[in-house]
């Protein structure tokens, strides 16, 4: 079994980022834990990092899914609008996009922007949390925590809270939106 890195401000390698982003994990260094078995990711990134904690043989003891993409709720002609916005103009849909994760904050993203994919956007719209798979994570003896903001205008965040707490520790913090600050 590989040992995983230990993961500081510096080293990505477990942290798992969110769309149109990149490593951004210092805006959640008041929830990281940083140790040799936490993997870590935000919204579009808490998809890859829990599809990589299911799916690898590598020791994890805990993940932390901060603002995980929750959009299983949103209905079709919500996903297509997206995604037909995004292909329409990918830099106003991304500005749009950064924006509403600071809300209700003032925080600024773009040294963390990196342009999304067409791809990357339609990936995290229709991925769906597998009850199945929180399961297995379980069973692994993998702990979960998840972080939502009360404030969130990317998700439905009351409704990935009641979701994901029969699964996992869940953190529903007050006065923030996605990115938690």
């Amino acid at each position: 079994m590989k040992k995983l890195l230990k993961m500081n401000s510096l080293d990505s390698k477990y942290f798992y980022s969110g769309f149109s982003l990149q490593n951004e994990q210092e805006l959640f260094s008041d929830y990281l834990t940083q140790n040799n078995y936490t993997i870590a990711g935000f919204s579009y990134g808490a998809q890859k990092a829990f599809e990589y904690a299911l799916n690898t043989n590598d020791r994890i003891d805990k993940i932390q899914l901060f603002s995980p993409a929750f959009f299983q709720c949103k209905d079709k002609k919500y996903k297509r609008m997206q995604l037909m916005f995004f292909k329409k103009d990918a830099v106003s849909y991304c500005n749009s996009f950064l924006s509403n994760c600071t809300s209700p904050n003032d925080v600024n993203l773009l040294k963390f922007f990196k342009q999304g994919a067409y791809e990357q956007l339609e990936e995290l719209l229709y991925y769906e949390w597998n009850e199945e798979k929180l399961n297995k994570l379980i069973s692994k003896n993998i702990q979960i925590e998840v972080f939502l903001g009360f404030e969130d205008k990317i998700i439905e965040a009351q409704e990935a809270k009641e979701f994901f707490k029969k699964y996992a520790t869940v953190y529903f913090v007050k006065n923030v939106g996605h990115i938690l600050t």
